[in-house]
């Protein structure tokens, strides 16, 4: 027995303020160096020729549309088939986290923040332009008729529907397991662990996280360029004497730049939470306005009639690459999207992961999934079916040409048909800037942790650092070609890394395995544990006396200090005896009493029982007790997390017995799972003091 505490960590300690860290300790060099030096190869080599670089753009874009198409496609429909199965299958229970955490943020502020670091630029973009579009030029059939309008919806739900949150949500799903539950770093290389173990750390583990980073440097510099150039067009429609034109792009990159590094000096929950606010209030103002003052029947009539095309079309258009009819049109928009969203993928799913600690599998593919797209395939209905609506109904047919001539300006088009148009573009042109200073924020705070290994107590300067380049990559593909270049970087920066989330996938499948062969042999042996623990005579009046009850912190924490550490050290001196190492522990400052088992080349066994406040029921508060109405417990946690059941006044017999039967547990998950990892699965000390709920 160790009567000695050990030193806690930040996380169990909040409130001791981290020590300052040296500049170098903020970066990890394999990552951080190749990252900037590719970034740097490309600012010069762009900046020094604007014409060639242009060149040497399309002919990429050409070649992997016409080389890798399949492979996107292919790749996508894996993600969307994975993930959902996840959830709807027995390991859909399992929480992002130990067994006893709780999320973090409530619904409303995740899909808030979830939502504006998605793809929020996106919908003001194309929520007007896609569908002009592509009912102007479908990609079959004739243009401007019936058919192409009902094409043309179908068209945008797909590209905006499950299959973008399928990336995301599988890249974040994958990231929030492996860190969250057992506890390897909030990184890309951690998705590798169950195919190459500890090699994460070496040069796999720094290659993958530099392709993420490239991956997301690109994905954000294409928001960035698409969020310029409507904003650009905002202004000239509010303001004409305001030109369109790069000069004031590039001081538009650089004031959003500057927001994004005040909101990224400010933290999450100050910064981005703030932020992601005032974009949802902004998002519905202006969406509840166009539905109500557009055609709000014929709005609804088509966003159901759309939803039921698109599921009942969906499986054909996922496969669908044009085979038989080679033309432009897939690069230009189904690739692109799709490779903007890979590229996207690291970061988005980094920050969703960041903030969907202790939801469950399920809750947050149906989270991130399904509510996003619903509220997606809703944005498009009132502005893509009211511009449809406005040009087939009303005789707006100018705007086709508006929109072929500039898609940026499509949507302030749309605000000339309807009331408070000025209003409506001022906001819109604020929103987009609320947009991306969120992604923006979102993204440096992820490149940061992934270039400095993992870390999220990074120095202030390293955030500034990846705000800047993200606005310098974006001014210098504007330079090189506009959208193209922009389409181009995202859609190569995607190919290496979605091989990596397909092997992510398959890492997390075989850890899921794993893990279901423990819940399997926890629950086979949860019959004897119980039967051991209540046998013996006049059991029966202990356990109602425990029902009864409600005990002060003092009796628990000498039951806890004295008779249950007592017990660990007889079951440790045993194990001794048979060969295993064994280590016991009493944690004053968290009162706990741990046991540790150990066995080389396994995953440790952990039975830890902590002191746990709770709010006593009413019914138990009688007389003077209404000043005090904390109660404590002596509960059970194990390497999975909080088992939920108390053991305070339990003889010494039926405390080792439960040991000795969680022990079991313990040999027959190892017994059924030979191949199981040697990770080191977290402590989850994140909450070790007792709080009152």
């Amino acid at each position: 027995m160790s009567d000695s505490v050990s030193e806690p960590d930040s996380e169990s300690n909040p409130e001791q303020p981290p020590e300052p860290r040296k500049w170098n300790s903020a970066i990890l060099a394999p990552v951080f160096f190749p990252a900037v030096a590719v970034i740097a190869l490309l600012v010069v080599g762009t900046l020094s020729n604007p014409e060639l670089a242009g060149e040497v753009f399309s002919d990429v874009l050409a070649w992997i549309t016409a080389d890798f198409g399949w492979f996107y496609m292919l790749a996508v429909a894996i993600f969307l088939v994975f993930i959902v199965s996840v959830a709807i299958s027995k390991w859909g229970r399992i929480k992002l986290g130990p067994d006893h955490a709780e999320p973090e943020y409530s619904f409303v502020a995740w899909f808030a923040m979830l939502f504006s670091a998605g793809y929020g630029i996106a919908l003001l973009f194309f929520g007007v332009a896609e569908p002009v579009l592509h009912y102007s030029s479908p990609p079959v059939g004739a243009a401007e008729t019936v058919d192409s309008a009902k094409q043309a919806m179908q068209i945008a739900y797909f590209h905006w529907g499950f299959h973008i949150w399928a990336i995301y949500g599988l890249v974040g799903l994958v990231l929030a397991y492996f860190s969250f539950r057992h506890g390897l770093p909030l990184s890309m290389r951690s998705t590798l662990y169950p195919l190459i173990g500890e090699k994460i750390h070496g040069v796999a583990g720094h290659t993958v996280d530099t392709f993420a980073i490239l991956g997301t440097m690109f994905g954000i510099a294409t928001t960035l360029g698409l969020s310029v150039i409507q904003i650009n067009a905002g202004l000239n429609y509010l303001w004409p004497q305001i030109p369109v034109g790069t000069t004031v792009q590039m001081i538009a990159i650089a004031v959003i730049t500057l927001f994004a590094i005040m909101s990224v000096v400010a933290g999450l929950d100050k910064g981005i939470k703030r932020l992601s606010f005032v974009n949802m209030i902004l998002v519905l103002f202006i969406l509840l306005f166009v539905f109500f003052a557009g055609p709000t029947v014929h709005i609804l009539e088509t966003y159901l009639q759309n939803t039921g095309a698109y599921l009942n079309n969906i499986i054909e258009r996922t496969f669908n690459l044009q085979a038989y009819s080679r033309s432009d049109w897939i690069g230009n928009w189904t690739l692109f999207i799709f490779g903007w969203t890979i590229a996207w993928a690291p970061f988005v799913g980094l920050f969703i992961a960041k903030i969907s600690r202790g939801r469950t599998i399920r809750q947050f593919v149906f989270g991130v999934m399904f509510v996003p797209t619903m509220f997606t395939f809703f944005w498009f209905s009132v502005f893509g079916d009211t511009a449809l609506n406005m040009i087939m109904n009303e005789g707006y047919t100018t705007l086709i040409t508006e929109v072929q001539n500039n898609e940026a300006i499509a949507l302030f088009k749309l605000y000339e048909n309807l009331p408070w148009t000025s209003i409506l573009s001022f906001a819109t042109v604020i929103l987009i800037i609320t947009f991306f200073v969120t992604s923006s924020d979102s993204g440096s705070l992820v490149i940061d942790s992934l270039a400095s290994g993992g870390r999220t107590d990074t120095p202030v300067w390293s955030r500034i650092f990846w705000a800047s380049a993200e606005g310098l990559v974006a001014g210098v593909l504007l330079l090189a070609g506009g959208l193209g270049a922009l389409q181009t970087a995202s859609i190569a920066s995607a190919l290496p890394f979605a091989f990596i989330i397909l092997i992510a996938a398959f890492g997390m499948w075989r850890a899921l395995v794993i893990e279901g062969h423990q819940y399997a042999s926890l629950k086979s042996a949860m019959r004897t544990h119980r039967r051991g623990v209540h046998a013996g005579p006049g059991y029966w009046k202990k356990r109602l006396a425990g029902v009864v009850n409600f005990p002060q912190q003092r009796e628990v924490r000498e039951f806890i200090e004295h008779t249950v550490i007592d017990c660990l050290n007889d079951v440790s001196k045993e194990l001794n005896g048979h060969e295993w190492e064994t280590r016991t522990e009493f944690d004053a400052e968290n009162v706990r009493s741990i046991l540790t088992v150990r066995k080389e080349g396994e995953i440790e066994f952990n039975y830890e029982v902590r002191l746990r406040a709770y709010q006593r029921p009413g019914f138990a508060i009688i007389g003077d007790d209404k000043e005090d109405t904390t109660y404590y417990r002596a509960e059970v946690f194990l390497r999975q997390g909080g088992q939920a059941y108390d053991v305070y006044g339990y003889e010494p017999g039926d405390i080792i017995n439960d040991v000795i039967n969680q022990f079991e547990n313990y040999l027959q998950f190892m017994h059924i799972s030979p191949g199981s990892l040697p990770w080191d699965l977290q402590q989850h000390d994140d909450d070790l003091k007792p709080e009152t709920p």
